[in-house]
């Protein structure tokens, strides 16, 4: 069996280092706040060359929180890309703005900046840039339109630890980035995290007010804010798997670029494309397969364990379906039925990553 996500195989690899800063946590407990949350936030700060960061309870908090810190015009326009996860654009409702589809490139997932010049109204107020899959997005590019426009950027970091655009890493290229812990991403909590990074100590400051209640010190409270929280647990079990990230993303791009090397033969086979100076960090490895979900079944009758991100673009979703639009014609929502996840992390060996190639060649 080669399974999709192993995070069993990944802590008994660092079991002795995690067991005991939990076991710290516990005999000085430090379950809200304290050192080992100051201690993420410098070092996560740090690794993603961020001047600031502030510990949130996941990555949707971190988008919410972030879209509010950026003060933006009320029930203003914010453009986000048609394939992703939902909290991509379902922050931007919960935050009373109003959501804005815009395709993406066939090659890398990331926003199509054609696309996002044709969205742009007098409305438009602000990008949420998704670093999809791990490939950072074109930000020079995003930079110039935002520029032109006079709108605010948010990195959806969500899958991209790590990831860097021209040698820098992304979530403080633009305003402000937002980071997911959930278990199964590159860095992966033991349960709910997230976190927003900046350069600008006003938005840093706001930020951690919302999700402190509005709070300016105990019991003084500037607005109404949230409680929305890193508890010192996940933050020093974070703290240690930090200190690996970079190991396991090497792996990652090893087994990435075997996958890559294996199929390029393959004339049914999409792989992804690397566009531009980037680090791809493959949070997740999305080949395109015209006969996806036969593959699928058949990977799996071979023991070999897949997913599918995503199989619904969003603008597709019942959810969105008062959003009219021509989207029958996005790049989004013509793929979304041929997108297959193949099995990428430290579990997976060159061995396994050649026999899954095999298999696919022999469909």
């Amino acid at each position: 069996m080669i399974k999709f996500l192993d995070l069993h195989t990944q802590y008994l690899s660092i079991k002795d280092e995690v067991d005991s800063e939990i076991a710290s946590v516990i005999s000085e407990s430090a379950f809200i706040g304290g050192r080992h949350v100051r201690e993420f936030e410098e070092n996560f700060a740090e690794y993603q060359q961020a001047k600031y960061c502030v510990g949130v309870g996941n990555g949707t908090d971190a988008l919410e929180i972030a879209i509010e810190a950026l003060n933006l015009p009320k029930h203003s326009e914010i453009i986000v890309p048609a394939n992703s996860f939902i909290a991509s654009a379902e922050a931007i409702v919960r935050s009373e703005h109003k959501i804005v589809f815009c395709d993406i490139s066939a090659d890398n997932y990331t926003i199509n900046l054609e696309d996002l010049k044709r969205k742009i109204t007098l409305n438009t107020s602000a990008i949420i840039a998704v670093h999809l899959y791990g490939h950072p997005c074109n930000m020079d590019l995003l930079l110039a339109i935002a520029r032109k426009h006079n709108l605010k950027i948010i990195e959806d970091c969500a899958q991209a630890h790590g990831a860097e655009y021209k040698g820098k890493r992304i979530g403080a290229i633009g305003d402000v980035g937002c980071f997911s812990f959930y278990p199964g991403k590159n860095l992966g909590a033991y349960g709910d995290g997230g976190a927003i990074i900046t350069n600008n100590e006003k938005i840093a400051i706001k930020c951690r007010m919302i999700a402190n209640h509005g709070r300016t010190e105990k019991y003084n409270h500037e607005f109404e804010g949230r409680n929305s929280r890193l508890d010192g647990l996940q933050a020093a079990i974070l703290n240690v798997k930090l200190q690996y990230l970079d190991i396991w993303t090497d792996h990652r791009i090893m087994i990435a670029n075997i996958y890559i090397d294996e199929m390029k033969n393959i004339t049914k086979i999409k792989a992804p494309i690397i566009s531009g100076s980037v680090r791809h960090v493959y949070h997740l490895f999305v080949i395109r397969f015209p006969e996806r979900d036969k593959l699928k079944e058949y990977l799996k009758s071979e023991k070999i364990e897949t997913g599918i991100h995503y199989p619904i673009a969003l603008p597709k979703l019942q959810a969105f379906n008062y959003i009219n639009g021509d989207y029958d014609k996005f790049t989004a929502c013509q793929i979304d039925k041929n997108l297959l996840s193949l099995p990428i992390g430290g579990h997976v060996s060159v061995d396994d990553a050649k026999r899954v190639t095999d298999l696919i060649r022999n469909f």
